[in-house]
């Protein structure tokens, strides 16, 4: 089969993936909170940002290669990270992880995830980040620190916009608990997908968030009370401190979209900026995101990393983001439709149609290296 001919887009994907998945795990990938306005409102950003082509250019050969916080990448983009990864999937980090080395392009690993730091350890390679949820307790961290640090991760991401969980009614409906229920409806949700049960199986263990299961004394807990929930602490300007000095590697901060607020922190020692709204799964009701990055740009300068996130959904994404001042562009729910879909070559195929669009659109537009885009924008946008 022709992945190309049969699912050329992200879209198909992520249809193939709902046909595949049980729909307590789909729900819990593909939904956003509220009514799913920041879906929208990210979405209608991106399609309004809009590039004048140049004809006559002759042959161009696009050049996607990127140096970003001191490694080079093959491409602009990288795997973000998503809690309960190997939920979509079984083994979903490893395979995500290995196809990154592949790619050289950089892997995520959530702390919420199924898998643990050693799991994907021997699989990462220079390509890992790690992202940390903060905890209620100091000594926790420091522990968490060292052990993510053992695994082989160079880059820690501190996501700072989830002080609480958000009510994603998408979910709640479809009766998603981690780890999940073995009730009539999970089960039956489960009965219709054999192949994701299957990978289960193989994988041998239920999914759960094995990092922060490992601190947790007691397994009980309430429906949508899970490991993360009992640990996670809510994020405050001392945690970031504490945390620079307490981590030696590359130190993101993730979720941020006031201007005043990123330059702060890279007063306080943040290597990088990432500028996200945990696309629409936390709050609904706040700017589009692309709006944001070239107001966060302006305030920290052009010498500040920059990373966008939320709504990618082409490679002409990537390309806004970078004409608007990112210089990396993560993905993460299209990385997880890929995966359940069709396991590692869906992965591969992934990574095959965002470089071909952006490669193509590079091309529509004359342009060669990606520094050019800001030029090519509409001076509408």
């Amino acid at each position: 089969m022709d992945l190309d001919l049969t699912h050329p887009s992200i879209e198909d994907l992520r249809k193939k993936a709902r046909k595949r998945i049980p729909k307590f795990v789909f729900e819990y990938l593909d939904s956003a909170t509220g009514r799913e306005l920041g879906l929208k409102i990210n979405r209608d950003a991106l399609d309004s940002i809009r590039f004048m082509p140049s004809v006559l250019c002759g042959q161009t050969e696009a050049n996607l290669k990127t140096d970003f916080l001191g490694q080079s990448y093959e491409l602009p983009f990288g795997i973000a990270p998503i809690g309960m990864s190997g939920l979509m999937w079984a083994g979903a980090e490893r395979m995500l992880a290995k196809a990154a080395v592949v790619h050289n392009i950089p892997f995520s690993l959530s702390s919420v995830a199924v898998a643990s730091p050693e799991d994907v350890a021997p699989h990462i390679g220079q390509n890992g980040w790690f992202q940390h949820y903060p905890v209620s307790s100091a000594d926790l961290r420091r522990k968490m620190l060292l052990r993510i640090k053992a695994a082989g991760f160079h880059t820690l991401i501190i996501t700072v916009d989830v002080p609480e969980e958000s009510r994603r009614e998408r979910q709640r409906r479809a009766n998603l608990t981690v780890p999940p229920k073995a009730d009539f409806r999970t089960l039956v949700q489960m009965a219709r997908c054999p192949a994701w049960c299957f990978s289960h199986l193989r994988e041998g263990i239920m999914p759960r968030m094995r990092f922060f299961d490992d601190y947790i004394p007691s397994r009980g807990r309430e429906s949508f009370t899970h490991a993360g929930a009992l640990i996670r602490g809510i994020p405050d300007w001392k945690y970031l401190e504490e945390l620079r000095e307490e981590w030696d590697g590359n130190l993101i901060v993730k979720g941020v979209l006031r201007p005043e607020d990123a330059k702060r922190m890279v007063d306080m020692g943040a290597d990088c900026i990432w500028v996200s709204n945990h696309s629409g799964r936390q709050f609904e009701a706040g700017p589009a995101v692309i709006d944001q990055l070239p107001k966060i740009r302006a305030t920290v300068g052009q010498d500040v990393p920059l990373i966008y996130d939320s709504g990618v959904s082409w490679g002409l994404d990537i390309m806004r983001a970078i004409a608007k001042g990112a210089d990396f562009v993560m993905v993460g729910r299209a990385f997880h439709y890929a995966v359940a879909a069709f396991g590692r070559k869906g992965i591969d195929h992934l990574v095959h149609i965002l470089k071909s669009d952006i490669k193509a659109n590079m091309s529509q537009l004359g342009v060669e290296q990606l520094s050019q885009l800001p030029h090519y924008l509409l001076r509408d946008n």
